[in-house]
């Protein structure tokens, strides 16, 4: 069960990227081979080919569509998703808000990983059972609009400060499956919890 334990522990490690240089911008946009370099909600002026003059506006979207190799959903544009490759056929992607919500996917291409909701949320609070927070769990089904069943558990880990709330199903085959996980603090629920909501409602599963 190598595979499974790294693909446990990798789950809620965040790498930050280097700062970038000053005033670099984040997007470049080219216009009949003419490149200006522009973040959303800026305007440029661009002098095209032949000398005629355009000016361009780069706006971001309030949602954008993610797609792994055997799923999709739909988030905020504006919060990032990253894919980590865990070896033994493994695919992580995590979406991580500023306030410490968390969505992650785990594509599995050799197994199926449907048994391993209860490894998962062991990972994930062993260190706050360990320092005194009090872990309760049920079993729950999640449905998609499409009518796919994702089976798994719901949990609650509750602090003397607040609670937390876990989210973990799967859907899977022989060899091959998708584990997805959500964790919201109770804190947060008010902003937080339509992410959340939005990524269930959208998800489809591509198996």
């Amino acid at each position: 069960m190598r595979m499974v334990s790294a693909a446990a522990l990798i789950l809620i490690a965040l790498c930050a990227g280097p700062a970038g240089a000053k005033d670099l911008k984040a997007f470049k946009l080219t216009i009949d081979g003419v490149a200006v370099d522009i973040d959303p909600g800026e305007s440029a002026e661009v002098t095209l080919p032949g000398g005629k003059k355009s000016k361009v506006t780069l706006e971001r979207n309030d949602f954008a569509t993610f797609s792994g190799d055997r799923f999709s959903f739909v988030h905020p544009s504006d919060v990032s998703v990253t894919k980590t490759d865990l070896g033994e056929n493994i695919t992580q992607y995590l979406m991580a808000s500023a306030l410490g919500t968390i969505i992650v996917v785990q594509e599995y291409g050799k197994i199926n990983p449907v048994s391993l909701n209860q490894l998962m949320l062991q990972e994930m609070t062993r260190e706050s059972v360990q320092a005194g927070a009090e872990l309760t769990q049920q079993p729950t089904t999640r449905k998609l609009a499409d009518g796919k069943e994702l089976t798994g558990i719901r949990a609650e880990v509750k602090t003397r400060t607040d609670t937390a709330y876990f989210e973990i199903v799967g859907y899977g085959r022989a060899d091959q499956g998708l584990l997805f996980v959500t964790r919201v603090g109770s804190d947060d629920l008010a902003t937080e919890q339509p992410l959340i909501d939005k990524f269930w409602e959208s998800l489809k599963v591509k198996m």
